[in-house]
Parts: structure tokens; C-alpha cells; sequence
């Protein structure tokens, strides 16, 4: 059949109202979660989403309205249930490169809705239903039929009295988080968007995931129902107007997985669900892909990169502190002052650390003219661009400036992705979208911007005042979905102070998970450090085994341990304006073994440490003192016997 979209208006909803029957149901293996189907009338369907712990169930989303509007057919009336298929396991181990634990495990059940109109046009609903939460997708069988997707009618319905930490939505993703108990702003809604039951009992997250080239990206809204939160599609506006806004979809085809984690807090932090939804990867000799820790000079220095001197100091502290790479950001092209790009590269070559580079992403989409800008924009720019790289040493790129989530531009990431991939080269995201699960697809996508993140001293006075509370809530909603390349650990000051205590600083290279971890300090930042603190920066991993939240609140304070190896490393902070007492406790650590703590914690005032070392077991609890805005670091290493 030859591929048209057709004029006919396909609208598939299933709306929500008066319950009258239940038709299906899927639980999650570990009974906690319960996803409904239920039907209003005929050929009116909606979901609801139960949690229940220790004997007590709380509806957490009471009612998920459904629906898509295409073309080529008509699903608004008459919709037919056909049948339920046979509820089914899916049970798949599988290992990540990088991220907040290295084993992960897709298990939950799953059950396939099927339906069809007065027309025989059929069309699915695949739920399931995890430890840690809920994913649902649309599915259209058939085959070289492409349909218009004008509208998705998925939407998310939160009673007031539902607490919620929502960030306007901007095409960069780089906003804060505000704290609300009810839908009054209604506004344009970022993922991931984090809510807590009115009794507290359930905590749930909600995202998307294993966004492809057959659809957009989305984001929530909730302008004509301020309760209802809505997926929808990009506006017009973004990336300068360039690309549709109505994604076109191939048969057979699948939307991404609308995605729900869910439990306590620990359960959201904790969660692989995104990435476990998402398809496995492509790359099948991943021996090239080396996750690490970089130096950065754009934020002591917004021209760093131009000067030749400064590129060196850079390399110097890289090489001096162990970190694998450094970065040579914007401005390269135009290097001076001793020395050009060639020079820069062989003397970090010559000290042993490799060297990542900046491009913009050029196009139309962007009204930034920084130079390169054009270089990645086309197939033929990219494979000659990347050959050069190759040649030059150059083992990774940083691409800025998508502001878009349109069709075409998930197109423009994967293409990016899938060139670099052929030389070995890995990627990062700027200026862009928060991810969708495409680590575990490409794992040389080591990190995304998507966050307001260090760079933010630069612009405003404004993360001043809001970097301690929103420091300790990128934990319960940003970083939850996938690396976050805030470019943290700053001791010194950019163009506007920070008021983050040192040990606050320090606590963030374990808080902050990115494959690609940015230290954004001058070389002096670093060099100055007390012996303890230089030195958990030139070990602390950044690719981790397992992870843990030990305790925290949103806004408030964030402990986390993380694992790597037989050691465990723990960072705390507090986003409060007042000092804090936290109990450390050890119950996570291993059974009968015995550990070297080495704890860096707040000193007597804001800019200096307190260093303890001791000997701790999982029965073990120690009292650490944060200053208001404060913070510590650990590092626990099991004692020989």
C-alpha cells in the first residue's frame, strides 16, 4: 500500500467520567501496584492507578484520560472492546555502561487492550505494571499506512491537595522547581514532574520514554482543566518555528511509553524504569565508550576556550588530579594567545588526558551564531566533521542549541547520536532535551544539559539565593531520569557568588549523576583544598553499581549512598537556611564486614572541612552537622580481615 496521509481524521479517545464496569486489571509483582481499565460507556475507557503498602491501598491517580487524534479513521464513538490478551511477565536483565546502578532488571506485568471502531480500524493499549511504578503506550497494527498525529488526549488527573514540584516548561529545560499543593498556575509543565499523595503514602514521577524518530517529544499542561495535566505536543515557536508540530507515524507503530514511577521516595530515586522501558542498545563494541570526569573552563573564564593558556591550565589539572578528559568549549576555532587548536591538542595529548570538544548545532532552530556553528547539521558536515576528530584525538562532542522537541529534531539527536557511533566518538547534549531513556539504547550518550545547572552564576544573581533548595530537589525529579550535566563542585565564585557551603559542593560529585562529570572550578579551586577534600575529588567515581537514598525531602536536604566496587560513598546536603543534624545510618553496608569511613563535613564556618576518620559497620550510626546551605562527603572502604 503506498504511504499517504489522508484528510479523514482518525480520533481515537477514550475519556473518563461515572464508573460503570471494570474490564481490566494488571498487578505489579510485587502486589503494590494496580493499574485499572475501566469503562464508562460504550466505546469510553480510562485508566486508574492504586498503590497499596502494608495492607493500605491509596488511589494515587484516580483517573488517566486516553486518547489520540490521527487521520484515516474515526475512534470517537462506538469503540469496541475486543478482548484482553493473557496477562504476561516480562522479565529481561540487562547491564548499563553508566548511570545510578550497573544491573537493572525490566520486570513487571504486562496485558494488551484491544480494540476496534465501527470501521474494523484496530488499535491497542499496552499496560504494565512494575515494582516501581506504571508504563502504558498506544500500538496501531498494520503496515505502510503513515497517519498525522494531530493531538494526544493522554492526561493525568491530581486533585488539589496533592503536593507537587513542577517546572515551567522552556525548550532548554533549564528552570526551577517549584513547590505547590494544587493545580492553581496552570501553566505549560516540563518532565519529569514529581507529586506526593495527600497522606504521603505513595510518592509518583511522571515522564515518558524510548521517544523515537515516529514521534515528538512532549511536555504537560493543564490550561483547560486546572486538575488535568495533559501531554502535549511542542509549540509552534520552538526552534525559531522550524519543523511540524504534528509528529506523522509509520504503521505498524508504538508510542513512547507514558511512564509513572511510583512508591516511596527511595523508589523514585532509586528507579531504572525509564531506561528499562526503552530499547536495548545499538552499539554492540561499546570497549570505546569511557565514562570520566573532565575539567571546564567556561565558568571561571566565559572565553576560555580562546586563549591558548588557558586551555593548558586546564589540561594541567586535569592531569593533575587524575581526571580523564578536558573540555575545549566554544570559541576553539578562534584560539589565540600562543597557540591554535592543533598546538592545544598535542599538549594534552602530551599529558596523557583526552580531549572533548564543543559545537553548536547550527540550523535555522537556533539564533545563537557561536562558531563552529553549521558542523553537525547535515549527514555529510557530520561525517566529515567526525573524521577529523578522529584523526585529531578528539573522543567526544558537546552539542548545544536544539530549543526544540519537534519530529524533526528527535531526528537531528539520533542522527547525531548514530554518526558519532561510526567513529567511536562519544556525545553529549546541550541546550536540550531531559533524557528519554536513549541512554541505554546509545550508551555513548554519556550526559545531557537539560538542568538549570553552575552555569546559571553566570547569568543571573538569581541561583544565588535559589542553587542550596534546588540542589537538594534535582535529586527527587531531574537526575531521577537520567544523567544531568550541572557542572557542580565550585569552591571559588563565577560572576555571582554562590552560598553553598564547601562540604554542600563537595557532596554533589556523588549526588549528581552524569557519565560525563564536568568539575567547573578554576584549576586554584581545586589545588587549594585541604589533602582530604583533593583528594575524594580525585577518586570519586562517577558511574556507579548501585544507588541508595538513605534519607531527604525535596527542597529541604538530600543523603544519598552510592556504590562502586566493594566501596560505598555517600553525599548529603541541606537546601535549608538553618543548621541540620543528620543521622547517618549504615544498615545498607554489608553484613559482618568492617569499613574505613572517611567523613568531610562542614567545618566551623562555610568555606572550611571538619575530617573524621572511623570505623563503622552496618549496625553503626553516627550524628554529621550540616551548617544552613551545608553538606558533607564520605568514602567507605571495607578493612581487610
Amino acid at each position: 500500500m503506498k504511504k499517504r496521509i489522508g484528510s479523514i481524521t482518525l480520533i481515537f479517545i477514550i475519556s473518563i467520567s461515572f464508573v460503570n464496569s471494570q474490564t481490566v486489571s494488571i498487578i505489579s509483582p510485587n502486589r503494590k501496584v494496580n493499574v485499572q481499565l475501566f469503562n464508562q460507556q460504550s466505546g469510553n475507557w480510562y485508566l486508574k492507578v492504586n498503590y497499596k503498602n502494608g495492607g493500605k491501598q491509596t488511589e494515587v491517580i484516580p483517573q488517566i484520560d486516553l486518547g489520540l487524534v490521527c487521520s484515516e479513521a474515526d475512534f470517537s464513538k462506538g469503540l469496541k472492546f475486543l478482548k484482553a490478551g493473557k496477562s504476561k511477565s516480562i522479565q529481561e536483565n540487562y547491564t548499563m555502561l553508566h548511570g545510578k546502578k550497573t544491573d537493572c532488571s525490566n520486570s513487571g506485568n504486562e496485558v494488551v487492550a484491544f480494540f476496534e471502531n465501527s470501521g474494523k480500524a484496530k488499535v491497542n493499549l499496552i499496560i504494565r505494571a512494575y515494582n516501581d511504578g506504571v508504563a502504558f503506550c498506544y500500538e496501531f497494527p498494520g503496515k505502510n499506512v503513515a497517519y498525522k498525529v494531530t493531538d494526544e488526549l493522554t492526561a493525568y488527573t491530581i486533585p488539589d491537595s496533592t503536593m507537587r514540584w513542577l517546572q515551567k516548561f522552556n525548550p532548554a529545560n533549564e528552570g526551577l522547581y517549584a513547590k505547590m499543593a494544587d493545580g492553581t498556575e496552570q501553566k505549560d509543565w516540563a518532565y519529569p514532574a514529581l507529586f506526593s499523595t495527600p497522606d504521603t503514602s505513595c510518592w509518583f514521577l511522571i515522564h515518558e520514554a524510548d521517544v523515537n524518530r515516529n514521534f515528538c517529544g512532549s511536555k504537560l499542561t493543564n490550561y483547560g482543566d486546572k486538575t488535568k495535566y495533559k501531554i502535549t505536543f511542542p509549540d509552534e515557536w520552538n526552534g525559531r518555528g522550524t519543523g511540524e508540530v504534528q509528529p506523522t507515524v509509520t504503521l505498524p507503530w508504538k508510542s513512547p511509553w507514558r511512564v509513572i514511577v511510583m512508591g516511596s521516595l527511595a523508589d523514585i530515586v532509586e528507579s531504572t524504569l525509564v531506561n528499562d522501558v526503552s530499547a536495548p542498545s545499538v552499539i554492540v563494541d561499546t570497549e570505546w565508550i569511557k565514562p570520566g570526569v573532565a575539567s571546564w573552563n567556561y565558568w571561571s573564564d566565559n572565553h576560555g576556550t580562546k586563549d591558548y593558556k588557558t586551555v593548558c591550565k586546564f589540561a594541567d589539572l586535569a592531569a593533575s588530579m587524575g581526571w580523564d578528559y578536558t573540555l575545549l568549549d566554544w570559541e576553539w576555532d578562534a584560539m589565540t594567545n600562543g597557540g591554535n587548536l592543533e598546538d592545544a591538542l598535542r599538549y594534552i595529548h602530551s599529558l596523557g588526558v583526552k580531549p572533548l570538544i564543543w559545537y553548536n548545532s547550527g540550523g535555522e532552530h537556533t539564533w545563537v551564531g557561536a562558531t563552529p556553528k553549521d558542523r553537525m547539521l547535515t549527514h555529510e558536515n557530520r561525517m566529515e566533521e567526525f573524521a577529523k576528530l578522529k584523526k585529531l584525538g578528539i573522543v567526544g562532542v558537546k552539542v548545544d542549541f536544539f530549543e526544540s522537541e519537534k519530529q524533526d529534531m528527535i531526528n537531528y539527536y539520533l542522527d547525531i547520536l548514530e554518526d558519532a557511533a561510526k567513529f567511536e566518538i562519544m556525545v553529549y547534549f546541550h541546550g536540550c532535551l531531559v533524557p528519554r531513556g536513549w541512554q541505554r539504547t546509545y550508551p555513548h550518550l554519556m550526559t545531557y544539559e537539560g538542568v538549570r545547572g553552575a552555569e546559571w552564576y553566570n547569568n543571573s544573581p538569581e541561583l544565588t539565593t535559589t542553587a542550596p533548595e534546588h540542589n537538594a530537589t534535582l535529586p527527587f525529579t531531574r537526575n531521577v531520569v537520567g544523567a544531568m550535566d550541572y557542572t557542580p563542585v565550585t569552591f571559588t565564585n563565577s560572576q555571582y557568588p554562590h552560598i553553598t557551603s564547601y562540604g554542600h559542593e563537595l557532596a554533589l560529585s556523588v549526588l549528581f549523576e552524569s557519565a560525563m562529570q564536568h568539575m567547573a572550578d578554576r584549576p586554584e579551586g581545586y589545588y587549594e583544598l585541604p589533602d582530604a577534600a583533593k583528594s575524594f575529588l580525585k577518586t570519586v567515581p562517577n558511574t556507579w553499581d548501585d544507588t541508595k537514598l538513605l534519607d531527604g525531602y525535596p527542597g529541604e536536604f538530600t543523603v544519598m549512598a552510592r556504590q562502586k566496587g566493594a566501596n560505598w560513598y555517600i553525599g548529603g546536603i541541606s537546601g535549608i537556611q538553618k543548621e541540620k543534624t543528620q543521622k547517618l545510618n549504615f544498615s545498607f553496608l554489608s553484613e559482618n564486614v568492617k569499613y574505613k569511613l572517611t567523613l568531610i563535613s562542614d567545618g566551623i564556618h562555610d568555606k572550611t572541612f571538619s575530617v573524621k576518620h572511623l570505623v563503622v559497620d552496618n549496625t553503626s550510626t553516627i550524628d554529621v552537622k550540616m551548617l544552613r546551605r551545608g553538606g558533607f562527603a564520605a568514602e567507605l572502604t571495607p578493612l581487610n580481615n
